[in-house]
């Protein structure tokens, strides 16, 4: 089992509160929103703070995947402890997704947000979603799979398509766990490598509430706060919908286990944050390792669970297909059998796979759901792109929150997570500001 050292709390170093990360980004977001509600123009032409915290992020995350997963593995020493850890954990995203998409149904069943609205497709523009049509057909099942296999190892790592990189890492993990002793070495040279890129995403997330203001200030003046009240129904119905399910779903599965669904989400509050101003989950997937290490899972567990449930258990994502499917439906007065929803739901398991979490990609996961439900006029999407952008906002909340509590629970089944640790965590959780290094311990 995994120890983690754990600080008593009167030697933790005490910072001033304006020199608290949440806190700083919690004005940053706020500063962000005024900017763009009074100077919309000004607001948008802040958006390169914004764009250039994600790509600063981004830069990291394949190399940080590659050695996290690759260390993990080879690590691991038992290869089937890594196939059973693997399919135990496709096996809980599958559940859980499911879960969530049926939530979706139920809830835009229940609620009929979109009822009222009789919109006659014939009248929308099928150009201002040419974009987003053009790349769901491209993202067919064939065209998704041959995605996955890069067209070098170097290749995956330089663009850093997610899918592509697990693939590479878990080919790479293997073959230095098959090398036995000879494979030691480079073992210790990619963990060694791994706090390299840990230590440099220290000093990236510094500049979060920089990012985050950037980021809100366009986000408000590019679209207005205005944009959200002309589907205030939906926007509310999805928000509610993730917060039950984090709150219902999630929560019983974390009491399951033995800890708090609330207590986690302060633990992870300043990922939260983030994720919050940028719209993007992936900002913080390097820090959610350090964070579910520091809780005491074992860096192999770790390693698997996280980069894959950012391509397979997307929580927020699935609420969001097949609620937006459903109301898109009622707003064009398209009526639906229930074999139809079903189908939806199972077309929807399909197509909601490897949409990572960047923003937009929920929408564009959206397009190809459509794409292949014929009923509903494709073209209707055209009047979610307004306020796409603040619901991929709860979209990347709601996967974030769900990965983290997929990775304790896979922890907890593999029986390596101390649960006095995880608690004294959650009771006490350290600051990005303050040490995390990787491995699990706290200095």
């Amino acid at each position: 089992m995994t120890q983690v050292a754990i600080q008593p709390a009167v030697h933790r170093r005490h910072q001033p509160w304006y020199k608290v990360l949440y806190i700083q980004v919690l004005i940053a977001i706020a500063l962000g929103v005024l900017i763009g509600y009074l100077y919309p123009d000004l607001g948008k032409e802040l958006k390169p703070l914004g764009d250039g915290f994600i790509a600063l992020i981004k830069m990291m995350i394949a190399p940080v995947i590659f050695c996290t997963v690759v260390h993990g593995i080879s690590s691991m020493g038992d290869l089937k402890r890594v196939g059973r850890v693997g399919l135990k954990s496709l096996i809980y995203f599958e559940m859980v997704s499911t879960v969530a998409l049926a939530m979706g149904l139920l809830v835009g069943e229940i609620l009929q947000p979109g009822n009222g609205f009789n919109i006659d497709p014939a009248t929308i523009d099928p150009k201002s979603v040419a974009t987003y049509v053009t790349q769901a057909k491209e993202q067919g099942i064939v065209a998704h799979l041959m995605a996955i296999i890069p067209d070098s190892y170097v290749g995956a790592i330089a663009r850093g398509d997610l899918l592509q990189v697990l693939l590479i890492s878990i080919l790479s993990g293997f073959a230095i766990a098959l090398l036995g002793k000879t494979g030691e070495p480079i073992a210790d040279a990619v963990d060694k490598a791994a706090k390299m890129f840990f230590g440099i995403i220290k000093l990236i997330v510094r500049v979060a509430p920089i990012g985050a203001f950037g980021a809100m200030a366009f986000t408000v003046g590019a679209y207005g706060l205005g944009s959200l009240l002309n589907l205030v129904a939906l926007i509310g119905t999805f928000y509610l919908t993730s917060v039950l399910f984090v709150l219902i779903v999630l929560g019983s599965i974390a009491r399951l286990a033995g800890f708090s669904i609330l207590r986690f989400i302060a633990y992870i509050k300043d990922e939260l944050l983030i994720v919050l101003g940028t719209s993007s989950s992936e900002t913080v997937l390097p820090q959610m390792i350090q964070k579910m290490e520091h809780l005491g899972a074992s860096r192999s567990v770790v390693g698997l669970v996280i980069p894959t449930g950012y391509s397979f258990n997307l929580d927020g994502t699935n609420i969001y297909m097949t609620l937006a499917t459903l109301f898109l439906a009622q707003a064009t007065n398209t009526h639906l059998t229930i074999w139809q929803e079903l189908g939806i739901l199972g077309i929807a398991m399909i197509t909601s796979k490897g949409a990572s979490g960047v923003t937009g990609a929920g929408f564009i996961t959206l397009a190809a759901t459509l794409s292949i439900v014929p009923d509903i006029p494709i073209q209707s999407i055209a009047i979610l792109v307004g306020i796409d952008k603040f619901m991929s906002e709860c979209r990347a909340l709601t996967n974030l929150i769900g990965n983290g509590v997929a990775c304790v629970v896979i922890s907890i089944s593999e029986g390596e997570l101390d649960r006095d640790a995880l608690h004294e965590t959650m009771a006490h959780p350290l600051e990005i500001g303050e040490s995390l290094e990787p491995g699990g311990s706290a200095s």
